[in-house]
C-alpha cells in the first residue's frame, strides 16, 4: 500500500466492526506547523480504507477543517473511536490544533461534528505543545496536553449527534472489560441502547 502523500505512517485505528480502517501521517513528528491554510489537505493528515475481501480500498483523507498559525505544531495524531452503535466516529488529537470528531461512517465523505481549539500556546514563537492524544473513556473525552495538562470533555447533542447516541457511547461493553486504544477490544450495547440510537436518528 502506498500512499505518496504521506510522509509517516503513525498509527491504525479500525472501526468497531473491523470494515474500516483510519491511518494517520504524523508529518514532521508532530514539531511542524502543517494546518495552515497554504498546506495541502493531504499532509499530516489521515487516511480512511474500507476493508474489502480482506484488502485495503482508499476511499478519502480527512484532515481537521479550521486552518491553523505558523505558531502551532499541527497534525494528526492519537485518538479513538466513540462508541456510537450504528455509526463510525473518531476523536483525534491535532497537537496545537486541537481536538477534532470525525464521522467516517460514509468513509468517501467524512466530516467533522465536534471540535476544541484553545488556540496557540505562544503567538510570537513556535513552542512545541498541544494535545498529544485524545481519548474516549467512560462517557468522557480526555485530552492529554503536553504543555497545559490534562482536559476532559463531554459531548452535547446537536444536529450531528442525539442524546440516545451519547448515552449508548457511555452505556458501551469492552471486551474483557478494559478499554485499550491500542489494543481496540470489541464494543458491544445491549439492544435497548442500540433500540434507542437507532430510533433517534430516525426521529422517533
Amino acid at each position: 500500500m502506498t500512499d505518496t502523500t504521506f510522509a509517516y505512517w503513525h498509527s491504525a485505528t479500525f472501526n468497531n466492526d473491523g470494515t474500516k480502517v483510519i491511518f494517520t501521517d504524523e508529518w514532521g513528528g508532530g514539531g511542524r506547523p502543517r494546518c495552515k491554510a497554504s498546506d495541502p489537505k493531504t499532509w499530516g493528515a489521515n487516511a480512511i480504507y474500507d476493508i474489502v475481501d480482506g484488502k485495503l480500498v482508499f476511499r478519502a483523507h480527512y484532515k481537521m477543517p479550521a486552518a491553523q498559525t505558523d505558531k502551532e505544531n499541527c497534525v494528526a495524531h492519537n485518538g479513538s473511536i466513540i462508541p456510537v452503535p450504528g455509526r463510525d466516529l473518531f476523536v483525534q488529537a491535532w497537537y496545537q490544533g486541537g481536538l477534532s470528531v470525525m464521522d467516517f461512517t460514509d468513509s468517501a465523505s467524512p466530516r467533522e461534528i465536534a471540535y476544541f481549539d484553545r488556540g496557540p500556546i505562544d503567538t510570537k514563537q513556535l513552542v512545541l505543545g498541544g494535545y498529544w492524544s485524545t481519548y474516549w473513556y467512560n462517557g468522557h473525552i480526555y485530552g492529554t496536553e503536553i504543555t497545559r495538562g490534562i482536559d476532559v470533555f463531554a459531548l452535547q447533542q446537536s444536529e450531528y449527534l442525539t442524546e440516545a447516541e451519547i448515552a449508548a457511547a457511555k452505556a458501551a461493553t469492552y471486551e474483557g472489560g478494559r478499554f485499550n486504544p491500542q489494543t481496540q477490544t470489541r464494543v458491544t450495547w445491549d439492544a435497548a441502547a442500540i433500540e434507542a440510537a437507532e430510533a433517534s436518528r430516525k426521529g422517533g
